[in-house]
């Protein structure tokens, strides 16, 4: 080969490995710009912000699970790489995702496992559910179900004790199988006689303290346990104990159950009211697996005996993967519910002259307060009754002042708030109180509050959102999931209506203004949760939590927002449930 042909392949090689590196050059730029690009974009419709800054956009980008860019598509479209997503809305509208401020996890999955008693209307229906149920389950069977509610049947059972039927009916269909069946409220259940000969429930058993054993004029059970009663139920007593295996499997069931069920209504995150340290222990090893996709604000429960037992300390958790489990809050039980006469009142209820409700221990409820201030825990406490909102806001302001701390700093929680005096009300607002609270309540609970508590009590402090609001109180709104469908729009349409199932406004005066109402499904419960800087409206830098609904309840006519459904839910960016509604 001649010296002349040799350089002349040597300049061809260096052109080569110049195009060569040109091209990688630019490859790696390419590959670099792409990285940064977007993995989601949502364009080309109505997006509710909820920040004031820019309370409505076109367009929003997501990457690496955060929000990086909001406004209008042309502003996002540098953001669109090959790989993202994106999702044109057209006619559907993007809010901040949905969370709910009150709810059980766990039992809105064990909901799902048992006998869904909240459509009927008679105890005779009931009873043809439990035969039914006994009918496929092996012998000795626990059946379990939740969801009645004696004011909402259209007969009168009979016989009847106090408004309630007594255990015999469900004898005939179960005789064999214990039954035991939970009010709507969770704050009574209603038990068979298998039921209490397996929980050693007689005549003679003692009233617990906070409960009670219902009985007939001869001193017998009728199978009604109201409150704390119902703990003296032995769930499983008769069979073989179940395995801790098998214990597992069905409390990784019912959290499944419970995530599934939550995220295909549009809630990204959870306020989970009450739970057990072996029940984190198991949303932590989910979360760990990728087995739950809500994110998830956990309220340590406090029994009877306070928190014994419980580490504090090492009980807090803040931000567990990645944002999806926190632990750093404390309930407690103050009264029981409205419904089964177990709201703590400051004078008798109008239909039940002898009662004032069922009070919990409030030595008890000052103890756990004073850990909570040493150990930096928010408390939320359940009160549903004037009485008993009035001394947990004494309380709340007695430890304020010896802790000297501010009440709008610690943001403690009152769970329900729902029947207040008056003179009660300014309090929330004064001590920087957070009323957590429940729209869906209202209307649920409409026809027999005036009942319970007559026109004058109910109209000047049942569920009264705009007051507590001028107060400058945060007002926060959830469905207490299971009691209530955890359904964000239905519970939407309650705040913003105050109408009843037939239609009937329940003191109207109080209803929330559609933004209003949005604003605590999100951006409060946020704050609620110690999470507003990274949750609650859509904006650059906070989780890319959105729900993304085929309506717009902020501005359709009232009689259509319960048309809206949930299109997509997405959380930290990644779309978890898509409908196949489109």
């Amino acid at each position: 080969m001649t010296a002349g042909r040799v350089l002349r392949l040597l300049r061809a090689l260096l052109i080569v490995v110049a195009v060569l590196v040109v091209l990688g050059a630019a490859a790696f730029y390419w590959l670099r710009t792409q990285r940064a690009r977007a993995d989601l974009v949502l364009r080309g419709g109505r997006i509710i912000t909820l920040d004031e800054s820019i309370p409505e956009a076109q367009a929003l980008a997501a990457r690496e699970g955060r929000i990086v860019a909001i406004g209008s598509s042309e502003d996002v479209a540098p953001h669109i790489g090959w790989w993202t997503r994106v999702i044109d809305l057209d006619d559907y509208v993007a809010v901040p995702g949905f969370i709910e401020g009150h709810g059980h996890f766990a039992g809105l999955g064990e909901y799902q496992m048992g006998i869904d008693l909240r459509d009927t209307t008679n105890w005779e229906q009931i009873v043809d559910l439990v035969g039914q149920a006994v009918a496929k389950a092996r012998p000795g069977q626990w059946i379990e179900g939740r969801g009645w509610h004696q004011d909402k049947w259209t007969t009168v059972p009979q016989p009847t004790v106090g408004g309630f039927p007594t255990h015999q009916s469900l004898d005939r269909v179960s005789p064999d199988n214990p039954v035991v069946l939970r009010h709507a409220s969770g704050h009574a259940s209603f038990v068979n006689a298998r039921a209490m000969v397996l929980s050693e429930i007689n005549r003679e058993t003692p009233d617990p303290t906070g409960g009670q054993i219902l009985k007939d004029a001869n001193g017998e059970p009728t199978g009604v346990l109201r409150e704390t009663a119902s703990n003296l139920i032995r769930k499983g007593a008769g069979e073989p104990p179940a395995t801790v295996e098998e214990a597992q499997v069905r409390l990784r069931e019912m959290l499944a159950l419970a995530d599934r069920e939550a995220i295909s209504k549009g809630v990204t995150s959870f306020h989970d009211a009450g739970t057990t340290p072996d029940v984190i222990e198991s949303m932590k090893r989910m979360i760990d697996e990728g087995a739950l996709q809500t994110r998830l604000f956990v309220m340590l429960r406090a029994g009877d005996d306070g928190l014994s037992g419980i580490d504090l300390g090492a009980a807090k958790i803040l931000g567990y993967g990645d944002h999806h489990l926190t632990v750093r809050s404390i309930k407690w039980t103050m009264d029981g519910a409205l419904g089964s006469h177990g709201a703590w009142l400051l004078e008798p209820y109008a239909d039940l002259p002898g009662s004032t409700g069922l009070p919990r221990s409030l030595d008890v409820l000052k103890r756990t307060a004073e850990l909570a201030i040493q150990h930096d825990y928010q408390m939320a406490v359940h009160a549903i009754g004037d009485r008993a909102n009035r001394e947990v806001l004494n309380v709340y302001e007695e430890v304020f002042r010896k802790a000297r701390r501010k009440g709008t700093d610690l943001r403690w929680r009152i769970e329900h708030a729902q029947h207040l005096s008056a003179a009660d009300i300014p309090r929330f607002g004064q001590l920087g109180v957070i009323a957590s609270m429940q729209g869906v309540h209202a209307t649920s609970d409409a026809p027999f509050v005036g009942a319970r508590l007559g026109d004058i009590r109910a109209r000047e402090g049942a569920y009264v959102w705009r007051d507590l609001m001028k107060s400058g109180a945060i007002v926060t709104n959830g469905t207490d999931a299971p009691v209530e469908d955890i359904d964000p729009i239905a519970n939407y349409y309650a705040t913003v209506t105050r109408r009843t199932a037939d239609g009937r406004p329940f003191y109207a005066d109080q209803k929330m203004s559609r933004t209003d109402a949005l604003r605590s499904y999100t951006i409060r419960n946020a704050f609620a949760a110690f999470e507003d800087d990274i949750k609650g409206t859509l904006s650059a830098g906070k989780l890319a939590d959105i729900t993304v609904l085929t309506g717009d309840i902020t501005t359709v006519p009232e009689d259509e927002i319960r048309q809206a459904r949930v299109a997509y839910t997405i959380i930290g960016g990644r779309v978890v449930y898509e409908s196949d509604g489109r």
